[in-house]
């Protein structure tokens, strides 16, 4: 009696089966090669200048002697009982609440004109971002003059019937900031309306047209879903506004140069002056320390106060 021999049954591959599964591992490289230069750049040179600079806050050294004085803390000792970095603390502090409120206000406000049926638009745009690009050395010139004693605001509120308050604005303490605070919004507000345009598009425009047939003006429209739909773009921006104001340096110093009388001092002056002209590197370099945790303390703080009031919306 004749066998017949039987062919075994192949294996069928299930169809949803990775394909990833049925290569050989050696055709997968490592992925340490990939993320070795990143860790290189990250960890070998940003954080041990962090923490270089941590070392040399702890010393009395003027840059140029190979050999520092061991002084502990009393750098930050000597930063906490000095009355010049508590005012350049307040004045970072008014300068973010102020150029922030101001930015947020004009860049939404310009981001709803924009977004409506307006003619010649996109040159609207153009000059809205123009300043954001403009190099701050570049305009510091400019912004003295116009706002010198003798400079062209003077003039126009002279010929406008408002030369009763006509002043030297950069020359007294109590407008310098405040002139600062003007040149910064001016700068930066094309940055916000740009980010807030973006974020508009993103809005569910059947959303707005139920609300306009249900009768809401354009303030409720504004209020009720752009502003809500928007705030993640505004953490983002109080993020980088916080951070940006900490970090401060040359506005103030190419206009006022920190002055006068202190009146527009800021962490980013007070480390440049006591490290290049005055050679006080460890006391630099223990603001920058302080200046480095405050910066981290806000972004920290933002962003989990933003993500708060996401999940309870």
């Amino acid at each position: 009696m004749a066998t017949t021999l039987q062919t075994p049954p192949t294996r069928q591959v299930p169809s949803d089966e990775p394909a990833l599964k049925r290569r050989p591992h050696r055709l997968s490289p490592p992925g340490l090669p990939w993320i070795l230069p990143a860790l290189v750049l990250s960890v070998g040179l940003i954080y041990y200048c962090i923490g270089y600079t941590g070392v040399i806050s702890t010393w009395d050294w003027d840059g140029i002697s190979p050999n520092p004085e061991q002084v502990g803390l009393e750098n930050y000792l000597k930063m906490v009982n000095s009355p010049v970095f508590w005012g350049a603390i307040w004045h970072t502090i008014v300068f973010f609440v102020v150029t922030f409120t101001a930015q947020t206000v004009l860049g939404l406000l310009f981001a709803v004109l924009l977004h409506s049926q307006v003619k010649l638009a996109v040159v609207y745009k153009v000059i809205v971002f123009v300043p954001v690009v403009l190099a701050p050395a570049i305009m510091a010139p400019v912004f003295r003059q116009f706002y010198g004693a003798d400079g062209q605001f003077n003039w126009i509120l002279e010929h406008i019937g408002l030369g009763a308050i006509t002043q030297p604005w950069l020359g007294q303490s109590s407008t310098a900031l405040w002139v600062l605070m003007a040149v910064a919004v001016w700068q930066w507000t094309g940055l916000t309306f740009v980010l807030y345009f973006a974020a508009m598009g993103q809005i569910d425009q059947s959303v707005l047209e139920a609300a306009r047939i249900d009768g809401a003006g354009n303030i409720r429209t504004i209020v009720s879903i752009i502003w809500p739909g928007v705030r993640g773009t505004t953490v983002a921006l109080a993020m980088l506004g916080a951070i940006g104001a900490l970090k401060t340096f040359d506005l103030p110093w190419l206009i006022t140069v920190g002055g006068p009388n202190g009146a527009t001092e800021f962490l980013g002056t007070i480390i440049y002056r006591q490290t290049i002209p005055n050679y006080h590197v460890g006391y630099g370099a223990a603001v920058s320390i302080v200046l480095l945790v405050l910066a981290l303390a806000m972004a920290i703080l933002l962003q989990v106060r933003g993500r708060e009031k996401v999940t309870v919306d």
